[in-house]
């Protein structure tokens, strides 16, 4: 049987692999990576030298036959102790309602995010000008349906020299009678006439997720991160986060990429509110991976979001951080993925070490409360352990108190569940199914799960 994947590379072109066989890159297309990779390093180096550090300690590796490779014994997985409370004030007393959580404990865990993992969001943003650029009567699966590409264009008289411009598509039923909810993806838009490689013979074809929203009634949306901030280091002094610069470097406290591409979900939003077809306080968030790691930054600080859908975000998103299991913030600090926070995240794979963050990822699923939280992984065997199913689901375990704080239901259990058990019946919801990387297994799952609040 044929084994057909497909691999995003730093340059934006699609590879296909097929039998083990990679295409090659173009020349101009490995003088461009090599290129990222020279800019990458060199900004890496400013931040090291900003911070005072000379050398930080390198992380596992992914491949699980490799001398150094990654953790995955549940008994070696959790040498921390404490987790940071969520529902205890920095002065030492306890958060006992609703109304000191909102005007005090909330912030104070705001702060330590902005400052110390994700950034600081800037408070001079340009703004956007939206356009519609098609308007488009199509057919989904024999859906009839509208499909909108729309451009949202940054405003860059302050430093012309960048230009940014946000890439979003919508697609709603034709036959609506009124507005509707909408799900936005952190994901690609294809262009027109892409078509995926057929999968193998016998294999079972699944409903794509905007069939099946479409199928109830609903709209989607995708945003395009890298459409306006790159995903690596290079692209730091460039896109959403580079115009704000004007061109420089980053201090130690300026946001990162998870934070720019959350910045443009929310930015998508303010579209959203003048499409007459979209009923803005119905929406919702998902992503998969990197993106499931934005969509979750996005759930936490913009309220305007509903429900979020947050697809094996591991690291950096909803799994606890002081467990030695896959992928560690070692990884996460790295030339690598260092551009996705804030330079100061770096400290924290030397000199210091993640047990002394001043936070932890339960506390940013509980900046979501009280809106509900789906949290999905896939198999162990098939997705593999380096984003840490379990890792993810403790995280959704200790978000429940501030869910309870504020009258909602948290997971039900403590207990690591059997594969492919949906705990639906609270706020934070958690399923892992028994397929790879993708959320798309869940979907059918995540839609029931959403019909409770999007009747």
């Amino acid at each position: 049987m044929k084994k057909i994947t497909i691999i995003l590379i730093t340059c934006a072109a699609f590879v296909f692999q097929v039998n083990g066989q990679f295409g090659r890159l173009s020349p101009a297309d490995s003088l461009r990576r090599d290129s990222i990779n020279k800019a990458t390093q060199k900004d890496y180096n400013f931040m090291l030298k900003q911070l005072g550090i000379t050398s930080t300690r390198p992380g596992p590796s992914g491949n699980p036959q490799a001398p150094n490779a990654a953790n995955v014994d549940e008994s070696k997985a959790s040498p921390y102790t404490l987790l940071p409370d969520q529902l205890l004030l920095k002065n030492g007393k306890k958060v006992t309602n609703a109304k000191i959580w909102w005007s005090q404990r909330r912030p104070e865990i705001v702060e330590d995010f902005d400052r110390e993992v994700y950034g600081r969001t800037p408070k001079n943003l340009p703004k956007v000008n939206w356009e519609v650029t098609s308007t488009t009567d199509t057919t989904i699966a024999d859906i009839k349906a509208v499909s909108k590409k729309i451009i949202g264009h940054v405003d860059n008289s302050s430093y012309p020299d960048i230009k940014v411009d946000i890439q979003l598509s919508l697609i709603t039923p034709a036959n609506a009678k009124g507005p509707v909810p909408v799900i936005l993806e952190f994901g690609f838009i294809f262009p027109p006439g892409f078509r995926m490689p057929a999968p193998p013979a016998g294999t079972p074809v699944e409903k794509g997720w905007q069939q099946q929203l479409l199928e109830q009634g609903w709209g989607t949306a995708v945003i395009v991160p890298t459409s306006f901030q790159a995903d690596n280091g290079a692209g730091l002094s460039q896109g959403i986060i580079g115009l704000v610069n004007k061109g420089q470097l980053r201090k130690p406290d300026d946001w990162g990429t998870l934070k720019a591409w959350a910045w443009g979900a929310s930015r998508a939003i303010d579209y959203l509110e003048t499409d007459k077809a979209v009923d803005t306080k119905r929406l919702g968030i998902e992503g998969l991976s990197r993106y499931g790691k934005a969509a979750l930054v996005a759930m936490a600080y913009e309220p305007r979001f509903a429900i979020g859908f947050i697809g094996s975000s591991g690291a950096g998103g909803a799994k606890i951080l002081r467990r030695v299991y896959g992928e560690q913030v070692e990884n996460l600090a790295s030339s690598g993925e260092y551009h996705w926070f804030a330079g100061n995240f770096i400290k924290y794979a030397g000199p210091l070490t993640p047990n002394d963050f001043p936070v932890d990822a339960h506390q940013l699923i509980a900046l979501c409360a009280p809106r509900p939280v789906f949290i999905s992984s896939g198999s162990p065997t098939v997705e593999g352990r380096w984003v840490d199913a379990q890792g993810m689901f403790l995280g959704g375990v200790h978000a429940g108190p501030v869910y309870k704080l504020l009258g909602k239901k948290d997971l039900g259990t403590t207990k690591f569940p059997a594969i492919e058990t949906a705990l639906v019946d609270g706020e934070v919801a958690w399923r892992q199914h028994s397929g790879g990387h993708t959320t798309g297994p869940n979907w059918p799952t995540f839609i029931q799960y959403a019909q409770k609040y999007f009747k």
